[in-house]
């Protein structure tokens, strides 16, 4: 199980064959790495669900292969397309969708994937073997050649005010006319591809020569260009919405000397989305957590650099504080905008929502 979706296997994939399995998408959300958070959001894993299919089939549609099969709802029998589903759902229901969980209408939340293998990674703590303390040589000696890539591909077209980019780089690396980074957000002409763990305890950003390796098999060119690929896709759709898509990232399986497009791509938790100069994505939340909570944040930055002093995996068992419930005005504020979001996004009313603009307005006002 992941922090925000389950995870279901119907055929485990072998060393020679991809398997098949879904993602359960919960209401469960996660900030600053910390896993399933006090609160649910409701309707927030059918919005995951119906904007990551509806992302999968435009990039399938564009040529870029992934490892998504459909969706499924109590109305369809097996895995269909994204519309033919909400088509389905909304035939098969004589009410209109309501805000509780149980009853959200006809967006899916279970959705169809072909599988990988992911072995274990060992953590051995052995800098002189692998500067990161991860046995990388033990997950692939175990992956073979049909394996989920263990990195995250991060594609940025805009970097906010609060983006890590401004803290590991200066302007001038980007071609930007700037001696310090402004009090603004600011564009990209070019898109910049990082690369970053995946399986790691803490994320790290890594040099290409380290993501090299790391990946394995996997061609590191060949990451980095469906990467792009992936980021124009959701950037033109986004556009196509009223809305601007900053930046993101992916995952990836390889399979047979070809690269996938895996987990889930350009939904409001993977990828930062504005509506003018408002955040439409899980960084609202984040960011009202920093403003609320400054004392939990705090703790969980100590909690991870302590965990790196002392070169164990575990940081959170060394945080001194935990999380506290959000206020029922917040989860009602994020529950909409995630769904009016994906609302316009997908071009459809999958859920009974306010308009982006009213959402928008809402969590302005947190």
């Amino acid at each position: 199980m992941t922090s925000v979706k389950e995870f279901r296997v119907d055929e485990p994939a072998t060393a020679d064959s991809l398997g098949r399995g879904a993602f359960v998408f919960t209401d469960d959300y996660s900030v600053f790495d910390w896993g399933k958070m006090p609160d649910e959001i409701p309707d927030k894993g059918a919005s995951l669900c119906t904007m990551g299919a509806f992302n999968f089939e435009l990039l399938e549609s564009e040529g870029v292969p992934t490892h998504y099969e459909g969706v499924t709802t109590d109305a369809t029998d097996g895995a269909v397309p994204l519309d033919d589903a909400l088509d389905a759902a909304e035939q098969s229901s004589a009410t209109p969708p309501s805000h509780a969980r149980e009853d959200s209408g006809a967006a899916p939340r279970e959705m169809v994937i072909e599988l990988t293998q992911v072995p274990d990674l060992p953590f051995e703590g052995d800098e002189s073997a692998d500067p990161s303390g991860y046995d990388y040589d033990a997950y692939h000696a175990d992956a073979g050649e049909n394996y989920l890539v263990p990195l995250e591909i991060v594609f940025r077209n805009r970097v906010p005010v609060g983006s890590s980019l401004r803290t590991r780089t200066d302007p001038a690396d980007h071609g930007l006319d700037f001696d310090a980074w402004p009090d603004e957000a600011v564009d990209l002409d070019d898109p910049v591809v990082e690369f970053s763990t995946k399986y790691e305890e803490q994320d790290r950003y890594l040099a290409r020569e380290e993501a090299d390796r790391i990946a394995g098999t996997a061609s590191i060119d060949d990451l980095e260009s469906i990467a792009r690929e992936a980021n124009a896709v959701v950037t033109d759709r986004a556009a196509d919405a009223g809305l601007t898509h900053e930046d993101g990232k992916i995952e990836c399986l390889y399979y047979e000397g070809e690269v996938r497009v895996a987990d889930v791509v350009g939904t409001f938790d993977e990828n930062r989305f504005s509506y003018g100069d408002q955040q439409v994505s899980k960084e609202v939340v984040r960011q009202y957590h920093k403003r609320t909570q400054p004392e939990w944040v705090e703790a969980v930055s100590a909690a991870k650099a302590e965990a790196d002093e002392r070169g164990v995996a575990d940081w959170k068992s060394l945080c001194e504080r935990r999380p506290e419930p959000l206020d029922d005005r917040v989860v009602e504020a994020a529950r909409d905008l995630y769904c009016a979001g994906t609302n316009a996004y997908v071009g459809r009313d999958a859920f009974d929502a306010p308009s982006l603009e009213a959402a928008v307005d809402a969590v302005r006002d947190l």
